[in-house]
Protein backbone atom coordinates (compact mmCIF):
# COMPACT_ATOMS: atom_id res chain seq x y z
CA UNK A 1 0.00 0.00 0.00
CA UNK A 2 1.44 3.55 -0.89
CA UNK A 3 0.51 6.64 0.64
CA UNK A 4 0.76 10.39 -0.76
CA UNK A 5 0.97 13.22 1.49
CA UNK A 6 -0.25 16.52 0.79
CA UNK A 7 2.69 19.11 -0.40
CA UNK A 8 4.14 21.52 2.27
CA UNK A 9 3.72 24.83 2.45
CA UNK A 10 6.79 25.27 1.06
CA UNK A 11 5.99 24.25 -2.28
CA UNK A 12 7.73 21.15 -2.73
CA UNK A 13 6.49 18.12 -4.78
CA UNK A 14 4.28 15.19 -2.96
CA UNK A 15 6.32 12.38 -1.13
CA UNK A 16 5.25 9.21 -1.77
CA UNK A 17 6.12 6.49 1.01
CA UNK A 18 5.53 2.94 0.97
CA UNK A 19 4.90 0.65 3.77
CA UNK A 20 7.78 -1.73 4.83
CA UNK A 21 6.85 -5.03 5.43
CA UNK A 22 8.89 -7.06 7.65
CA UNK A 23 9.74 -10.81 7.97
CA UNK A 24 7.36 -13.16 9.92
CA UNK A 25 8.87 -14.09 13.04
CA UNK A 26 11.34 -10.98 13.10
CA UNK A 27 11.15 -8.66 15.57
CA UNK A 28 10.49 -4.89 14.95
CA UNK A 29 13.35 -2.44 15.23
CA UNK A 30 12.77 0.35 17.33
CA UNK A 31 12.08 2.78 14.51
CA UNK A 32 9.35 0.44 13.77
CA UNK A 33 7.76 -0.60 16.90
CA UNK A 34 4.95 1.64 19.11
CA UNK A 35 7.04 2.66 22.27
CA UNK A 36 5.41 0.64 25.31
CA UNK A 37 5.07 1.37 29.12
CA UNK A 38 6.73 -1.73 31.02
CA UNK A 39 4.51 -4.25 31.77
CA UNK A 40 3.87 -4.58 35.59
CA UNK A 41 4.28 -8.29 36.69
CA UNK A 42 1.08 -9.07 39.04
CA UNK A 43 3.78 -9.59 41.79
CA UNK A 44 4.74 -5.88 41.47
CA UNK A 45 1.14 -4.68 41.33
CA UNK A 46 0.52 -6.66 44.39
CA UNK A 47 3.48 -5.91 46.13
CA UNK A 48 2.44 -2.27 45.94
CA UNK A 49 -1.16 -2.41 46.96
CA UNK A 50 -0.74 -4.54 49.92
CA UNK A 51 -0.94 -2.59 53.59
CA UNK A 52 1.41 -2.35 55.64
CA UNK A 53 2.34 0.19 58.69
CA UNK A 54 3.11 3.56 58.87
CA UNK A 55 7.13 2.84 60.10
CA UNK A 56 7.04 -0.17 57.46
CA UNK A 57 8.44 0.07 54.00
CA UNK A 58 6.33 -0.95 51.01
CA UNK A 59 6.23 -4.57 50.18
CA UNK A 60 9.14 -5.72 46.98
CA UNK A 61 8.03 -8.14 44.23
CA UNK A 62 11.33 -9.90 46.31
CA UNK A 63 9.57 -10.07 49.61
CA UNK A 64 6.58 -11.13 48.55
CA UNK A 65 7.52 -13.94 46.07
CA UNK A 66 9.43 -15.43 48.78
CA UNK A 67 6.38 -15.59 51.60
CA UNK A 68 4.20 -17.14 48.50
CA UNK A 69 6.67 -19.20 47.79
CA UNK A 70 6.87 -20.19 51.58
CA UNK A 71 3.02 -20.75 51.30
CA UNK A 72 2.68 -22.89 47.88
CA UNK A 73 5.93 -25.37 49.56
CA UNK A 74 3.85 -25.57 52.96
CA UNK A 75 0.54 -25.92 51.03
CA UNK A 76 2.44 -29.03 49.08
CA UNK A 77 3.42 -30.50 51.95
CA UNK A 78 0.23 -30.37 54.09
CA UNK A 79 -1.61 -31.84 50.95
CA UNK A 80 1.17 -34.78 51.59
CA UNK A 81 0.86 -34.99 55.22
CA UNK A 82 -3.20 -35.12 55.21
CA UNK A 83 -2.83 -37.64 52.66
CA UNK A 84 -0.31 -40.13 54.67
CA UNK A 85 -2.32 -39.61 57.22
CA UNK A 86 -5.52 -40.14 55.53
CA UNK A 87 -4.46 -43.49 54.63
CA UNK A 88 -2.98 -44.26 58.09
CA UNK A 89 -6.04 -43.59 59.08
CA UNK A 90 -8.03 -46.00 57.01
CA UNK A 91 -5.72 -49.03 57.66
CA UNK A 92 -6.25 -48.27 61.03
CA UNK A 93 -10.16 -48.18 60.29
CA UNK A 94 -9.66 -51.26 58.35
CA UNK A 95 -7.92 -53.21 61.39
CA UNK A 96 -10.51 -51.93 63.83
CA UNK A 97 -13.02 -54.70 62.77
CA UNK A 98 -10.83 -57.41 63.69
CA UNK A 99 -11.13 -57.37 67.44
CA UNK A 100 -11.15 -61.21 67.92
CA UNK A 101 -8.65 -62.05 70.18
CA UNK A 102 -7.54 -58.63 71.16
CA UNK A 103 -7.49 -57.80 74.96
CA UNK A 104 -8.55 -54.43 76.32
CA UNK A 105 -5.43 -52.71 75.88
CA UNK A 106 -5.00 -53.65 72.53
CA UNK A 107 -8.43 -52.35 72.25
CA UNK A 108 -7.42 -49.00 73.79
CA UNK A 109 -4.18 -48.90 71.97
CA UNK A 110 -5.93 -48.86 68.36
CA UNK A 111 -8.16 -46.55 70.27
CA UNK A 112 -5.62 -44.00 70.89
CA UNK A 113 -3.65 -44.76 67.40
CA UNK A 114 -7.27 -43.93 65.22
CA UNK A 115 -7.69 -41.24 67.48
CA UNK A 116 -4.04 -39.54 66.95
CA UNK A 117 -4.18 -39.78 62.96
CA UNK A 118 -7.54 -38.34 63.18
CA UNK A 119 -6.28 -35.39 65.01
CA UNK A 120 -3.31 -34.91 63.01
CA UNK A 121 -5.52 -35.28 59.61
CA UNK A 122 -7.82 -32.43 61.07
CA UNK A 123 -4.84 -30.28 62.05
CA UNK A 124 -2.81 -30.66 58.31
CA UNK A 125 -6.42 -29.69 56.98
CA UNK A 126 -7.28 -26.84 59.43
CA UNK A 127 -3.42 -25.66 58.52
CA UNK A 128 -4.15 -26.26 54.32
CA UNK A 129 -7.14 -24.17 54.75
CA UNK A 130 -5.23 -21.23 56.15
CA UNK A 131 -2.59 -21.69 53.88
CA UNK A 132 -4.76 -21.58 50.71
CA UNK A 133 -6.52 -18.46 52.23
CA UNK A 134 -3.52 -16.67 52.55
CA UNK A 135 -2.46 -17.58 49.12
CA UNK A 136 -5.82 -16.22 48.05
CA UNK A 137 -5.62 -13.19 50.00
CA UNK A 138 -2.47 -12.65 48.12
CA UNK A 139 -4.15 -12.79 45.03
CA UNK A 140 -7.07 -10.49 45.58
CA UNK A 141 -4.68 -7.93 47.29
CA UNK A 142 -6.11 -8.20 50.91
CA UNK A 143 -2.86 -9.83 52.22
CA UNK A 144 -1.48 -7.85 54.75
CA UNK A 145 -4.39 -6.02 56.26
CA UNK A 146 -5.97 -7.30 59.45
CA UNK A 147 -9.65 -9.14 58.72
CA UNK A 148 -11.19 -7.73 62.10
CA UNK A 149 -10.40 -4.01 61.74
CA UNK A 150 -8.77 -3.94 58.58
CA UNK A 151 -5.11 -1.83 59.70
CA UNK A 152 -2.24 -3.44 58.29
CA UNK A 153 -1.10 -6.52 60.49
CA UNK A 154 2.67 -5.78 60.14
CA UNK A 155 5.33 -7.05 57.63
CA UNK A 156 7.32 -8.49 60.05
CA UNK A 157 4.97 -10.38 61.43
CA UNK A 158 3.52 -11.80 58.33
CA UNK A 159 6.96 -12.46 57.31
CA UNK A 160 7.04 -14.98 60.50
CA UNK A 161 4.20 -16.25 60.05
CA UNK A 162 2.58 -15.57 56.91
CA UNK A 163 -1.27 -17.40 57.55
CA UNK A 164 -1.82 -14.42 60.33
CA UNK A 165 -4.96 -12.43 59.16
CA UNK A 166 -5.27 -10.92 62.37
CA UNK A 167 -3.06 -7.90 63.86
CA UNK A 168 -1.48 -8.16 66.86
CA UNK A 169 -4.41 -6.48 69.42
CA UNK A 170 -7.03 -8.06 67.28
CA UNK A 171 -5.35 -11.84 67.70
CA UNK A 172 -4.53 -10.93 71.60
CA UNK A 173 -8.40 -9.95 71.47
CA UNK A 174 -9.60 -13.10 70.41
CA UNK A 175 -7.30 -15.11 72.62
CA UNK A 176 -8.95 -13.23 75.55
CA UNK A 177 -12.32 -14.45 74.96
Amino acid sequence: MARTTAPEASGTTPVKKTATKRAPGKKPTAEQAPAKAPKRTPAKTAARNLAVKPDEKRWTAAELAEVQGELMADRERLRSELNLAEHELHDLMRDAGDGAGNDQADVGSTTFERDHEMSLANNAREMLAQTEHALQRIEDGTFGACEGCGEPIGKMRLMAFPRATLCLSCKQREERR
